[in-house]
């Protein structure tokens, strides 16, 4: 185990963490971003069928080609998850099989392609060198110079394009119905929104891997969505979760020995969402939680107010007429009238006499008329 303050310092001076850190936060925020245009549009499945049709294509380049190249596998992958994704779409328009059937006949079919051609290399004379497997669970230790420069490259043109058709894209996620009827060619902003998807998935098979990529472009839009219901601060915190999970499973796994990247920043992503699911303020559970006891707790003080009120309204000034708790709490038969009056005391409602006895102020007695929803100075004459 290593110190925090040499990690921190490690991505300065050590090549190998700086390369993988800066990798690793830079496919996390292309892939959040786009992750985020896949979760509005309840294609969440697709970077998983897009990053598992990837395989065959991986094999397929090295046997054509023998380079073990990144760029050579990426270009195979890309192609390979592209085709994919067009028949998804073609299975949708041109059958009756809907979106989630597609998406797990595809993954399912090319997935089961690319272990069978895997297996076939793996028979070959020499293949034993080839590493294949190593895009099954990604393998970040290995990246280098090369690597990052091809992925910033990738990552640019991805956050380039999506820049420049940001309005098309946010028409399409929301209503393509209105965006063909003014115009828009819906078809083609579908497959440039999917391929750049396919990008960003081909980027980090060899960080986070087949199996496990479609968590990284899920993952950091879903916490997103929990903090906020604009499109642009949606994208761009989902880029950011996507580059602090990458940037911190990077740093994790490097101060544990034999502790793999790739899972790694998977499990830090999911921790974000986690956290974001629990205590964003507007949607997480527990502000939700919070939410409930607030309203329960002043449904409790209105009723307490509502009683009290109508106690004093027997007199001919509700303001100069006390009560006590006690009769309070035989009137309601509820838990809680102290707690109650407490928080009435709090507002300015209602104070407490030195005898122990309730009065309400002139404002909890306006308060408790409209509850009771009597006209003002309804009040019964009595003793």
């Amino acid at each position: 185990m290593t110190g925090l303050g040499d990690i921190l310092g490690g991505l300065f001076t050590d090549y190998t963490l700086r390369t993988v850190a800066l990798g690793s936060a830079g496919l996390g925020f292309v892939a959040g971003m786009l992750g985020a245009f896949a979760v509005l549009r309840r294609q969440s499945l697709l970077g998983d069928a897009v990053s598992h049709a990837a395989l065959p294509g991986i094999v397929l380049a090295f046997l054509l080609t023998g380079s073990k190249a990144p760029l050579v596998l990426i270009i195979g992958a890309a192609l390979a998850g592209w085709v994919g994704s067009l028949l998804i779409m073609l299975i949708v328009r041109t059958t009756r099989i809907k979106m989630d059937t597609a998406l797990g006949l595809i993954l399912s079919v090319f997935f089961g392609l690319g272990m069978v051609l895997m297996s076939i290399v793996q028979r070959s004379a020499g293949a034993g060198q080839a590493g294949l497997q190593t895009y099954l669970f990604g393998q970040a230790a290995a990246m280098v110079g090369d690597d990052l420069v091809t992925m910033a490259s990738l990552g640019g043109v991805v956050i380039c394009t999506l820049a420049l058709l940001w309005k098309e894209f946010k028409l399409l996620s929301f209503d393509p119905a209105f965006a063909g009827a003014l115009g828009l060619p819906v078809r083609v902003l579908d497959v440039t929104l999917t391929t750049l998807l396919v990008v960003a998935v081909v980027i980090g098979l060899q960080t986070v891997g087949v199996v496990l990529m479609s968590a990284l472009i899920v993952a950091p839009a879903v916490a997103a969505r929990q903090w906020t219901d604009r499109l642009g601060t949606l994208v761009l915190l989902a880029g950011f979760f996507g580059a602090l999970g990458g940037l911190a499973g990077a740093v994790i796994s490097s101060s544990v020995t034999h502790l793999p990247t790739g899972p790694t920043i998977i499990l830090v992503v999911t921790a974000l969402t986690v956290f974001s699911l629990l205590f964003a303020p507007r949607r997480g559970l527990v502000a939700a939680r919070l939410h409930r006891w607030n309203q329960r707790r002043d449904l409790r003080t209105d009723r307490v107010l509502a009683d009290l009120y109508r106690l004093a309204a027997q007199h001919s000034d509700p303001a100069r007429a006390p009560h006590s708790a006690d009769v309070l709490q035989a009137m309601s038969d509820r838990a809680g009238v102290r707690r109650s009056l407490a928080e009435l005391a709090q507002r300015g409602l209602a104070t407490i006499q030195a005898d122990g006895r309730w009065l309400l102020t002139s404002d909890g007695v306006i308060a408790g008329r409209e509850l009771v929803d009597e006209p003002s100075g309804s009040g019964r004459s009595g003793s």
